[in-house]
């Protein structure tokens, strides 16, 4: 159960800084589209858990 809370957790918060956090030139990997960050933030609350 904790897995899922801190995957969900950084998923979460992963596309909050991909939504908010836009680069203009595309060029940032992490915040150039939400989506983008939410899966980055969904491995690094994986990558904690385990």
């Amino acid at each position: 159960m904790n897995a899922v809370l801190a995957i969900s957790l950084g998923a979460a918060l992963g596309g909050l800084t991909g939504y908010f956090g836009r680069c203009r030139t595309g060029a940032c990997p992490l915040t150039s589209k939400w989506w983008v960050g939410a899966l980055y933030g969904a491995f690094l609350g994986y990558i904690l858990t385990s």
